[in-house]
């Protein structure tokens, strides 16, 4: 009898727990919605993310608000959101960029599964392969008969080990089967290759685009399966031989693990919303980001398989943690 007590009294609370939720859901929002961005005004992601979560606000009619929180590779921002209160008023920019946490640290102040749930991918974009003028490197052949007549000769800038511009290098490095140095930068990387300092880099093309018109740098090719709308002229790497070494950058968001499934879906439809809008896509193909529709499962078996293959690729190109 006692047993049975205890069980109707759990279930009582269970379901008074859900209408209660139910009930915060529908009250939603109830003050601005805090979206951290993780990383610099300016980057790719936050680019990306001001466009779309700009319309999101809009279609709610309530203040949705970016925060740049940069530091540590995105770690202070991802970190803020995974031990926010999860009520749906604190929201993160996810993109390519948080697989770096696990490739490049053994303890993080929180796991990119466990304490995050995906809500909607913004778009897609390839990553730019570019060459200094100074290099006379015109095509990816050029490039890399050049690194293997001359092993350990060339160099390539990224935006820090682990990044995401690290990585797209690594892949074509390990496709390629070329030795070339690695040189890491926190900032002016591309600088360095537009001056001829630095041989290629691979970054972002919504991070390149405003470089491109300078004339200092030379488009050797693009990471995605498909060429890009803004650089029709541009080969794909596969096209050069290379399908192992594709990669994209992706900019979506996410929210506390815990945040009730009724707000989660609805930021979701909000950005679904958001993406279908001429002002949005406009927006987005001026950078060169191919918005992409997915569910909400179909987005967290996306972002799962892609911290999968960048934990492999860090293991393969023996990426070490550096604590």
């Amino acid at each position: 009898m006692m047993r049975i007590s205890a069980l109707h009294g759990a279930v009582t609370i269970a379901l008074l727990t859900a209408v209660i939720s139910m009930a915060d859901a529908q009250q939603w929002p109830t003050r601005p919605i805090r979206v951290i961005s993780p990383f610099p005004a300016g980057s790719a992601s936050d680019t990306t993310s001001r466009v779309v979560v700009d319309q999101m606000s809009q279609l709610l009619g309530r203040p949705m608000v970016i925060e740049t929180r940069p530091g540590a590779g995105g770690r202070l921002g991802f970190a803020e959101v995974a031990k926010a209160e999860p009520d749906g008023h604190t929201v993160v920019t996810s993109s390519s960029s948080m697989a770096s946490g696990l490739v490049l640290h053994k303890n993080l102040p929180y796991d990119p599964v466990r304490d995050f749930v995906p809500v909607a991918l913004f778009g897609i974009q390839p990553n730019v392969l570019v060459a200094s003028r100074e290099s006379g490197f015109h095509t990816i052949p050029d490039l890399v008969v050049a690194a293997k007549a001359k092993p350990a000769s060339l160099t390539f800038a990224s935006a820090g080990i682990g990044s995401t511009s690290h990585l797209a290098a690594e892949r074509f490095r390990l496709a390629a089967n070329i030795d070339v140095r690695h040189i890491p930068f926190r900032e002016g990387g591309l600088t360095e290759v537009m001056a001829g300092r630095i041989d290629f880099y691979f970054l972002p093309l919504a991070a390149a685009a405003s470089a491109l018109s300078t004339g200092k740098l030379t488009v050797l090719g693009v990471s995605t399966p498909k060429r890009a709308a803004l650089l029709p002229n541009a080969p794909t790497l596969a096209d050069a031989g290379y399908p192992t070494a594709e990669s994209s950058f992706w900019v979506g968001l996410s929210a506390p693990a815990k945040a009730p499934r009724e707000i989660v879906s609805r930021l979701h439809g909000l950005a679904e919303d958001a993406l279908q809008t001429s002002a949005v896509k406009d927006s987005l193909a001026q950078v060169g980001v191919e918005p992409h529709l997915m569910s909400m499962e179909q987005f967290g078996k996306f972002f799962y398989e892609d911290l999968a293959a960048t934990v492999q690729l860090a293991r393969d190109a023996h990426i070490e943690p550096a604590d």
